[in-house]
């Protein structure tokens, strides 16, 4: 390093000219200015999502996105995860931590004040090393007390400090973007978890039901074989169909208990604490606002996340370029020194000086510009961080979009087969009873209906979650942080 410096004890500092070349030398900054690169946004989905046309804009998706489902219970559960999840006060440290060290950053931009108080009393020696061979020395004992305040202050003549608080404050932006992402996953793990829980309390009904009506229906096969009407196969192919529906209602339950720890866990409560009673009630789909594909950009947290490391790794660039120039310091000391602490505030006591350093690296066998290859390199792995984010971005709203439509379709051809398996179930049992057809056809349109039943409740169910799936995929209504393009 090569360092110059000039200090000025004859006269006033100028402090309005320190001012000046503050401001000039401020005025500039290596490195790129940040644009944010082009991704490749189509102008609509494929296929177009009819069914959420026409709707009006105050539809639009808010920030408690989960409301749409109208369930109050969900909406309690969702409070109270959002104020106890461990991993959502995680995010929100960092996010602290991000705008702590964006503080440290900014504070570059200005002078440092720096105060200094000493008091000392000291003896020298009068045998000490001689500074002049006619002049003896002789044992002092003497008080030194001072009080200077310093001003220090590095002027940006080339940008570093400026650039390292842009990549400060996009890293703070990131880290902001990453809490919204991180609370939106949240949400979508919680809701998704409520409504399995709910579709197989749907399906847990149907299993019971159908138990129900297969006793029944053992019952009825058990006397009509002790008068001679039934065979001992009959008898046995119901009781084995009991037997496989009870088996499956034990798995249905199992899964329901993984369910509902899932959520205790969640909501920051013990899983042996925490229940959730069983109910059934009606699952719908709401109406989604699914906009735009370049609504993505502004509507995905993880999206505006990705867009803003790209903005602090540009920024490095920056930072990097600088070290290829000379750092510039500014100092002014000035303050009171005396022998005595009753004259210390006294006139002759004051003391200043006033100075300036620059030191430059002569030679550093390549290691900035190996920096400066780091940093760009960084930046272009951000870019393609950003339009991998935007592509998948793309593909689980598409998902959204065609396994909505697809499982509406499937709805309505699993309630078909309801209808139809109940139907024939309905007829099979009376033939049996009449004696016009053996239980083989009651067997077997039990089996059917029981299945379609379970198919039709898993359908709805998986409607439900396919739509927790879009909002998420959507950006579950964030615009707190459009991405921005510098």
């Amino acid at each position: 390093m090569r360092r110059l410096a000039g200090p000025w004890r004859d006269r006033a500092p100028p402090r309005a000219g320190i001012i000046a070349a503050a401001a000039l030398l401020a005025s500039c900054a290596v490195g790129p200015d940040y644009r944010r690169p082009a991704a490749q946004v189509p102008p609509d989905w494929q296929p177009r999502p009819v069914w959420q046309q026409a709707v009006p804009g105050d539809a639009a998706l808010k920030g408690e996105w989960w409301q749409l489902f109208r369930d109050p219970q969900l909406d309690d559960l969702v409070r109270r995860a959002l104020a106890g999840n461990q991993t959502l006060l995680i995010a929100a440290t960092r996010l602290q931590q991000a705008r702590a060290q964006l503080t440290i950053s900014e504070a570059a931009l200005y002078p440092q004040l720096d105060l200094d108080a000493a008091a000392a009393r000291a003896k020298t020696s009068s045998n000490r090393p001689l500074s002049n061979y006619t002049v003896p020395n002789a044992a002092t004992v003497q008080n030194d007390f001072k009080l200077n305040p310093a001003v220090s202050y590095e002027a940006d003549l080339f940008g570093a400090v400026r650039r390292d608080v842009e990549a400060a404050r996009a890293t703070a932006g990131q880290a902001q973007a990453d809490f919204e992402n991180a609370r939106l996953i949240l949400v979508a793990e919680l809701l998704s978890d409520y409504f399995t829980l709910r579709e197989l309390d749907a399906e847990i009904d149907v299993v019971r039901q159908s138990i129900d009506a297969q006793r029944r229906a053992l019952e009825l096969i058990s006397t009509r074989h002790e008068m001679g009407f039934a065979t001992g196969l009959d008898l046995a192919e119901q009781q084995a169909l009991l037997e496989a529906s009870s088996s499956q209602l034990e798995l249905l339950k199992n899964q329901r208990a993984q369910s509902e720890h899932a959520i205790a866990t969640l909501v920051a409560v013990p899983a042996p604490s925490f229940t959730l009673q069983p109910a059934v009630a009606a699952m719908t789909v709401p109406v989604l606002p699914v906009g735009l594909p370049s609504d993505l950009l502004q509507r995905r947290p993880d999206v505006a996340s990705a867009e803003r490391a790209m903005a602090a790794a540009n920024a490095r660039i920056g930072v990097a370029r600088a070290a290829y120039f000379p750092m510039i310091e500014l100092l002014s000391v000035g303050g009171w020194e005396s022998n005595m602490l009753a004259t210390l505030l006294n006139a002759p006591s004051r003391f200043w000086s006033l100075g300036a350093s620059a030191a430059q690296t002569v030679f550093d066998a390549g290691r900035t510009r190996a920096n400066v290859r780091i940093a760009t390199a960084g930046y272009e792995a951000a870019v393609a961080g950003y339009r991998q984010t935007v592509l998948t971005a793309m593909e689980e709203v598409e998902n959204g979009i065609t396994g909505l439509a697809a499982l509406s379709r499937a709805g309505e051809l699993a309630d078909a087969s309801v209808h139809s398996a109940q139907h024939a179930y309905d007829i099979a049992n009376e033939r049996y009873s009449g004696g016009v057809d053996t239980f083989l056809d009651v067997f077997t349109t039990q089996q059917t209906l029981l299945s379609d039943q379970r198919a039709a409740v898993q359908i709805r169910g998986q409607q439900v979650l396919t739509a927790v799936y879009l909002v998420k995929a959507l950006g579950g209504g964030w615009e707190g942080m459009a991405a921005r393009g510098g």
